[in-house]
């Protein structure tokens, strides 16, 4: 929490002003039943109605400024609050596109998710709560103890006893209440995480019959959580009745100890009438402390998860240079192996080739043979474990991230579009390319008549991820966007997979069209897609089975024959 506290310094004033504005109420507070014992001792007990009156007018007056009091410091806490979440989340949200795809991958989707919103929700409760009841409760409780004092030093001795046996029941419950809550918040991850999954593969799972399947895992994840959070209920449940009657027995105490010294004319009834006050107000204090105690626990589990991502640094830093476009070679790999984390097998191992400027480029090879980790590499979404990626003859490990990023066009294998219009998701690839550039990439794209069915053209809308499109539709617009980027380097990982052979045949003939004459590479799982390319490289289990043309390839490469007779019929040599 305390790395956190940091956001809260463009609210210093609202921080300030909240508690005390609820210290203010709380001395007002303290106030009343002194009135009341006054009324009771002078005014009732001589019949002096006017005396009534004024008291009563006092203690109206003491509720109406106690009131403006409390709804002022509300404002202040209620701003400083939700502004404080607002900074931690767009904090936590920037620092997350800072990191790796290799540490997002640790870290897992469905974790971030619910520590950018579950989390800094709780931290924002725990907040506005501290700001209101922290100061304020303690003070109520003391104050109400010193107040005793004043009226009698042996009756008062019942606070001495009752407040420390409330203050270890209270700080007992919360030391052991905050493992607690971080344990919840990780099964409610886990809840999150089968959720999520199986909301976005519904389709899959209705395809395979998987419902009951899927609700029996979420059912045992599910009621994992439930029993959990049913214990810390339990437990934390018995901070309430546990205060109630510690505090009842101090007013058991208090009472008799008050009858005796009435009895004996040391005390008034009026003063233990304020005695028993201040013993109420100490009970109503200690029960929304025991509260705010919850609160505050389940924040700090909370901030400390929030805290943990934020403590993540970034292993991708970029360099200081500007990609130089002058070079013979595009690209080059020098004996490039990677592994992912936690991974047994690398993933690449021993690539090595050269890309020249201009040039058309295929990857082709089996279901997990490194394709599209291979492409990666080039815009370095992962760094090489060994070996060298070099873009115009640089590593890019020298590269800034964004300039060697601008200079590179990727469409991803899996086609994502965002909610907006098609202007909008276009102007992605570059923010001030006008209509005519948009057309000109969607030409290319052959996605042209996909615009032009739409009643408003660029303006029509885009569901989230694209959902008012057709696979083929989709694909085609990712394809347009990354070209409005006019790409040194354009890569497209197997993004052609939903089109027809004749579309895919003009979009490959307009790549090599393109007036500006980028690197293409293009993985697929199709050999009539990279038959054209000027270098094919053939991937089998992470290393370069084959490398050539077509021709070359279909001579002497095995590994590209089966995927090659797997597709079309073997004809009979010649």
């Amino acid at each position: 929490m305390k790395k956190l506290l940091k956001y809260m310094k463009s609210y210093t004033l609202e921080s300030v002003l909240g508690p005390l504005f609820k210290l203010l109420e709380a001395s007002f507070e303290l106030f009343v039943p002194l009135v009341m014992a006054a009324i009771i001792d002078t005014g009732i007990a001589q019949g002096d109605r006017g005396y009534v009156l004024r008291m009563c007018g006092v203690l109206v007056a003491l509720a109406v400024i106690g009131l403006v009091c409390s709804i002022t410091a509300q404002y202040f806490a209620a701003r400083a609050s939700v502004g404080f979440a607002t900074k931690i989340r767009s904090a936590c949200f920037a620092h997350i596109q800072s990191l790796s795809f290799a540490q997002q991958d640790k870290l897992g989707v469905s974790t971030l998710i619910t520590r950018m919103t579950s989390d800094i929700n709780q931290v924002q409760s725990g907040v506005n709560l501290a700001l209101r009841l922290l100061l304020r409760s303690p003070f109520v409780v003391f104050g109400a103890m010193v107040m005793a004092f004043t009226i009698d030093v042996k009756a008062a001795l019942v606070f001495v006893v009752t407040i420390p046996l409330l203050s270890i029941v209270v700080f007992g419950l919360m030391l052991w209440s905050i493992p607690m809550y971080k344990k919840v918040q990780k099964r409610l991850d886990g809840v999150l995480s089968l959720t999520r999954e199986s909301l976005t593969g519904v389709r899959v799972v209705r395809a395979f019959c998987q419902e009951k399947d899927i609700e029996r895992d979420f059912v045992e994840k599910n009621d994992a959580l439930t029993t959990l959070q049913k214990l810390v209920g339990k437990v934390t449940g018995l901070m309430n009745p546990v205060t109630y009657a510690i505090i009842n027995l101090g007013i058991v105490a208090l009472i008799w100890v008050g009858a005796l010294r009435v009895d004996a004319g040391i005390l008034t009834q009026g003063q233990v009438v304020a005695l028993y006050n201040y013993m109420s107000q100490i009970l109503v204090e200690l029960v929304k402390l025991a509260s705010l105690i919850i609160s505050i626990t389940k924040a700090m589990a909370c901030a400390s998860r929030v805290s943990a991502v934020m403590e993540v640094q970034p292993d991708m830093r970029g360099g200081d240079k500007a990609p130089d476009s002058n070079g013979r070679e595009a690209v080059r790999f020098e004996n490039v192996t990677l592994n992912y984390s936690g991974s047994g097998a690398p993933e690449l191992h021993g690539v090595s080739f050269a890309a020249l400027r201009g040039q058309t480029i295929g990857v082709i090879g089996g279901t997990g043979a490194g394709k599209s980790t291979l492409v990666g590499l080039i815009p370095r979404f992962y760094d090489a474990t060994e070996g060298r990626v070099l873009v115009d003859g640089v590593d890019v490990r020298e590269y800034s991230l964004g300039e060697l990023r601008k200079r590179v066009g990727v469409v991803p294998q899996k086609a994502v579009l965002f909610k907006g219009t098609i202007r909008e998701n276009m102007k992605w690839g570059d923010p001030d390319a006008n209509d005519e550039q948009i057309w000109q990439a969607l030409e290319a794209a052959q996605a042209r008549d996909v615009v032009e069915s739409k009643e408003d053209g660029l303006d029509a809308p885009i569901a989230q991820g694209g959902r008012n499109l057709s696979g083929g539709q989709r694909q085609r617009l990712t394809i347009a966007r990354a070209l409005v980027k006019r790409p040194e380097i354009l890569i497209l990982d197997d993004s052609a997979s939903a089109l027809d052979y004749a579309t895919d045949l003009k979009l490959r003939q307009a790549l090599r069209k393109l007036p500006d004459s980028p690197t293409v590479f293009i993985v697929s799982q199709r050999t009539s897609s990279i038959s054209h390319a000027d270098q094919i490289i053939v991937l089998d289990e992470g290393g370069v089975a084959g490398m050539g043309t077509h021709e070359q390839l279909l001579e002497g490469c095995p590994v590209y024959q089966e995927i090659y007779y797997s597709q079309y019929e073997k004809k009979e040599a010649k």
